[in-house]
């Protein structure tokens, strides 16, 4: 049975708690998977979150998961996804030092939001994974302008009855994001997967071979 490792690695606001799922002694890469909104139940527990974790780490990858500040044990408060940023890009700093691998990059709706700003820039990220990616929340707009110097491969994957990600809003984001890129919309399936979780972690197993070697 592949180690599980629960720790707190270093944030910009404090300590951030983490859970590592240990990958394969010859693994290629590392991943990342950030967890939705912290202030409406969001932690690194949540289901999509693990399931994202289950198919990656069926890859052979160490991956990691952390809280954001605020959220479980971690020290510091809410910031609105500005602080946000800041802790994952602690977090892919932490499985630089830890691996020394390329890695992949997953976030679930808030973590998916928040996390891309970060993996975007970041060279040592090879791929990026948006899970039910938010378009429309309450008053809260999202913007994804910086996807459009994004050259990295990308998958979105969204139900097709996502209420905070509308088919035809979600669509509008994906064609300005630069090229290589991927939509796959889970046919019934709400902002949660619910009853459909092996439809969205098949959707990352068929395509991650595709873009990069593995």
């Amino acid at each position: 049975m592949a180690e599980i490792r629960t720790f707190f690695l270093a944030g910009p606001a404090g300590r951030l708690e983490a859970v590592l799922n240990s990958g394969a002694t010859d693994a290629k890469y590392a991943a990342l998977v950030c967890h939705p909104h912290p202030l409406y139940g969001g932690t690194l527990h949540n289901k999509v979150v693990y399931n994202a974790m289950k198919v990656l780490h069926g890859f052979g990858f160490p991956v990691l998961r952390f809280n954001f500040r605020g959220a479980g044990l971690s020290e510091g408060r809410h910031d609105q996804g500005e602080g946000e940023i800041k802790d994952v890009r602690a977090a892919l700093g932490w499985l630089d030092a830890e691996f020394h691998l390329p890695i992949i990059f997953c976030g679930f709706s808030f973590g998916a939001a928040t996390g891309m700003r970060a993996a975007c820039p970041d060279q040592r990220v090879k791929a990026i994974i948006g899970l039910g990616t938010p378009v429309e929340v309450d008053d809260r707009l999202y913007r994804y302008s910086f996807l459009s110097d994004c050259n990295k491969p990308k998958l979105f994957i969204s139900g097709s009855r996502d209420e905070f990600s509308p088919k035809e809003k979600l669509a509008e984001v994906f064609a300005e994001a630069a090229e290589p890129k991927k939509v796959v919309f889970v046919e019934g399936a709400g902002h949660f997967f619910e009853k459909k979780l092996d439809q969205m972690q098949a959707a990352i197993r068929e395509w991650l071979p595709g873009v990069l070697p593995l």
